[in-house]
């Protein structure tokens, strides 16, 4: 059971890499924004998120790709993505990948 619920997991995070902001060439996940995930036991799937900008035009067409996204995750039964703006997401929450894509490094 638990090796089930890590590859579920990993199968999350694999999703949340496939999310891009449309102005941003990183994935949601190494930019920082995703705050937490949460799978209980049914598999119901809980994201805290945030953007770059609280005044982002594409928050929506951000927030239903990575839900739907993480909704094809085989096994998964719901997800609930909240959008949360604290703490307020800066640079340095990025990924050294992401850093170095973005030419910060």
């Amino acid at each position: 059971m638990e090796n089930e619920f890590l590859q579920t997991e990993e199968a999350i995070i694999a999703a949340l890499k496939t999310v891009y902001d449309p102005e941003i060439p990183v994935n949601v996940h190494d930019l920082g924004l995703i705050y937490r995930v949460d799978v209980d036991e049914a598999k119901n799937v809980q994201i805290d998120m945030t953007l770059t900008a609280p005044n982002c035009p594409m928050a929506d067409f951000i927030v239903e790709d990575l839900r739907m996204k993480v909704e094809a995750v085989e096994g998964v039964a719901s997800v609930q993505v909240n959008l949360v703006f604290e703490p307020e997401w800066h640079r340095d929450m990025m990924s050294e990948e992401a850093k170095l894509e973005l030419g910060l490094l």
